[in-house]
């Protein structure tokens, strides 16, 4: 079973406490905890987020049974037992190796499983390159540049292993050597779609990351793709999507890169074809770009983004 400190079991058996059909909300979670960097205002109860989330998060840790708190803490083992059986390991809000662009997002996730090496100083420069599922033979090209020179300069590429765009930024960056880290829409016990599974064992056999806001038995739905582009924002500096409709998932995560205050690039093919693309840069919400060098300018290195973090820590409100 993957080791866990008391502090890591408790955060878990918080996010599996139930009673009856209610659950805990996890962003109160994770922003609570880390904010106070400690579960004990949460575990009895008191939530210091307002509204309708974190008022039901509140009432269920209060006025949990014991038995229900029993069987958190057994479905935590459980999915613990899960992760060892493909070779995971846990971090969580409270530990230093947490990626620290993430601790940046207002929906940042309570925990991460993963497989391969954590690299907080490397990764912390990083870029998504998104898009499309069904891309032309242009965006592929577009997709797979866009991923080498990236990574010549020393930034972690990241995506989300779909097919399409994903699969070719990750590709592109194995074959000239740089790291990847592929965000999972499922638990890390599942790899979807299964076409990529070789993949994600070469990402693992390079060096490079992969990584889950779920809990390592969760299997695909439409709503956990939905969150797994949360964390593909929050965990780079920045998105770059190459081809995408009004309809991709690709477009939302350049809203969600503007929501968490991340850099949104658009290269100028798709800002050139598609409306939505056009009216993100006309309201300032996303930079048109034309080379790699127009991103490299922007990237932060890991100290003033650890710098920034502790800042944040310090401020009295996340929210």
């Amino acid at each position: 079973m993957v080791e866990a400190t008391p502090e890591q079991l408790g955060l878990l058996a918080l996010c599996s406490l139930s009673v009856g059909e209610d659950r805990c909300d996890w962003g109160v979670i994770a922003r609570q905890a880390y904010r106070e960097q400690s579960l004990e205002g949460l575990l009895s109860g008191e939530v210091v987020e307002s509204g309708a989330r974190a008022e039901r998060t509140g009432w269920i840790a209060a006025t949990a049974t014991e038995s229900q708190w029993a069987s958190a803490f057994a479905q935590a083992d459980r999915e613990l037992e899960a992760a060892s059986t493909v070779d995971a390991q846990l971090t969580t809000i409270f530990d230093d190796d947490f990626p620290v662009n993430l601790r940046f997002i207002h929906n940042l996730p309570p925990f991460l499983f993963y497989r391969g090496p954590l690299d907080a100083n490397r990764d912390a420069r990083s870029v998504a390159v998104v898009g499309t599922r069904e891309p032309s033979t242009q965006g592929i090209s577009r997709a797979e540049q866009m991923a080498r020179e990236l990574a010549k300069q020393g930034i972690t590429v990241t995506s989300g292993l779909a097919k399409g765009i994903d699969s070719a930024a990750h590709r592109a960056t194995l074959d000239c050597g740089g790291r990847t880290i592929a965000v999972y829409g499922t638990g890390v016990t599942t790899t979807y779609p299964t076409s990529n599974v070789e993949l994600a064992d070469e990402i693992l056999a390079s060096g490079g990351l992969v990584v889950s806001q779920f809990f390592p038995t969760a299997k695909p739905a439409q709503w956990t793709f939905r969150k797994r582009n949360e964390v593909t924002s929050g965990i780079s500096q920045g998105t770059v999507v190459i081809e995408a409709s009004k309809t991709s998932g690709a477009k939302m995560q350049a809203r969600l890169a503007f929501e968490h205050g991340k850099r949104v690039f658009l290269i100028k093919s798709l800002v050139t074809n598609q409306e939505w693309a056009r009216s993100m840069v006309e309201s300032n919400q996303a930079i048109e770009v034309q080379s790699v060098d127009d991103i490299v300018r922007k990237v932060a290195d890991s100290a003033r983004l650890h710098t920034a973090s502790e800042k944040l820590l310090l401020q009295p409100s996340m929210l």
